[in-house]
């Protein structure tokens, strides 16, 4: 558990990671940022892409989860309808919500990981809870805040730029 806002790994989308990839690194649980890693803000419907990859996760061995600083209905709604489980006011970066959803699940933090499109809640919570974060990039930085915050990150992706998932 250290405060570091290095991801474990990079990659451009969370369609890149498949059940062997994660097997293959030692990761049984997948906990997912919802906004902006799976849908964007605006809306509850998944690209045609991102709900094959959805249902070929739910049919493998990786247990996923949606881990969520959300606490609206359309988050509740989504995890229905693709048969998800999920932690919604995760409080992230404060690794409660994660540690919990482990525990749930009965996973240690050596076979879990969390992926998100933000390094100062999802890279960072998964560091303090000492599980793989994984950094994807965000589906749509629609406002000035989003693209603000997004360049606050360019060094620690500068930084990290070697962890590149490799596929």
């Amino acid at each position: 558990m250290s405060l570091s806002f290095l991801p474990g790994m990079m990659t451009p989308e969370l369609t890149d990671l498949t059940p062997e990839f994660l097997m293959a690194h030692g990761i049984g649980l997948l906990m997912m940022d919802f906004d902006n890693t799976i849908v964007p803000y605006t809306t509850d419907i998944p690209t045609e892409k991102m709900r094959a990859w959805l249902e070929a996760m739910n049919a493998s061995p990786v247990k996923i989860a949606i881990v969520s600083n959300s606490k609206n209905d359309r988050l509740i709604r989504f995890c229905e309808a693709y048969h998800l489980d999920y932690i919604m006011r995760a409080h992230k970066p404060r690794p409660k919500g994660l540690l919990e959803c482990m525990q749930r699940f009965g996973f240690t933090q050596e076979h879990s990981a969390i992926v998100g499109d933000q390094i100062f809640t999802d890279t960072l919570a998964g560091n303090l809870a000492g599980v793989t974060p994984i950094l994807v990039k965000a589906i749509d930085n629609h406002t000035i805040w989003l693209k603000a915050r997004h360049v606050l990150e360019l060094p620690f992706i500068f930084a990290a730029r070697k962890r590149r998932i490799k596929l």
